[in-house]
């Protein structure tokens, strides 16, 4: 395999992972506020995405895959709110363990990624076209 064609590869694998991530991301924000059902119900539990660099045999280069996507297991903050339906005995909620500054700024961090990786497939699809229209003219 060629050098454009594994970096090709490279730079897609690095596009599907983030991807995922702003999934992963999109999801944690958009249940930012869910609580739960039920009196002393368990809210949403924050989502956590873990990659892994993978040989591709076919192509013989490091690839980025998703590992595994797990909950987060820090703890529920509490909130006085004794009208929620998901208030316990005491009138305490508990809430999604989101944090949505730490969301946004993953996010953010997973946009630039997405970004620099579309960047590379972009300029290596420049170079191939670059190269046939060479290999045009030298006919």
């Amino acid at each position: 395999m060629d050098a454009l064609t594994a970096t090709l590869k490279i730079a897609a694998s690095g596009l599907g992972a983030q991807s995922e991530r702003l999934r992963v991301v999109s999801e944690n924000l958009a249940n930012a506020q869910s609580t739960g059902d039920a009196p002393g119900a368990n809210p949403y539990r924050r989502k956590t995405i873990s990659f892994v660099s993978e040989l591709d045999r076919a192509s013989g280069t490091n690839i980025v895959e998703v590992s595994s996507i797990d909950r987060d297991p820090s703890a529920f903050p509490v909130e006085f709110q004794p009208g929620n339906v998901a208030a316990d005995d005491k009138g305490y909620v508990k809430l999604p363990n989101v944090n949505v500054l730490i969301e946004m700024a993953d996010m953010n961090e997973a946009n630039r990624s997405y970004e620099a990786n579309l960047q590379v497939v972009k300029q290596a699809r420049d170079l191939i076209s670059m190269t046939i229209d060479l290999m045009r003219n030298q006919s």
